[in-house]
């Protein structure tokens, strides 16, 4: 179903390796793209279980918006393994005006149809997503 503000519609596979990452956790992370041609939102790319922050990071394009999730593994002041599911708005400030506006405006429907995402993040630059910044958002 498309969103009625941008007339995005979210594919199917959108929903199911967020799934698989939620309950299977065969997936680190997934970056997702709007497709213009398409209207609606896809998977561009998976994350291995065993990828790295860094590796996630450098997965975003340097100047185009994207949606991600990635699966954060940390250990608690009290020494518990846990791990948060972090949605992040990628919308870098070098972005075209279109794509910045096309990607705020679906994000909020899109975000909906993940079940199970635990903190989200907008970030304009790559600072505002560092692994300090993961950090201190997952406790």
């Amino acid at each position: 179903m498309a969103n009625a503000a941008s007339g995005m519609a979210v594919h199917d596979d959108c929903k199911l390796k967020f799934l698989e990452l939620k309950a299977k956790r065969t997936h680190r992370f997934i970056i997702y793209k709007i497709d213009e041609k398409l209207k609606q939102v896809t998977v561009e790319k998976l994350g291995e279980p065993d990828q790295s922050y860094k590796d996630f990071t450098d997965s975003l394009p340097a100047d185009e918006c994207r949606y991600a999730v990635y699966d954060f593994d940390f250990i608690t002041a009290e020494n518990c393994q846990k791990s948060r599911i972090f949605f992040i708005a990628w919308s870098p400030d070098v972005s075209r005006v279109r794509s910045k506006m096309l990607y705020a405006s679906s994000k909020e429907r899109f975000k909906r149809e993940l079940d199970g995402i635990q903190v989200e993040l907008q970030a304009t630059d790559p600072s505002e997503m560092d692994l300090d910044v993961i950090k201190s958002r997952a406790s």
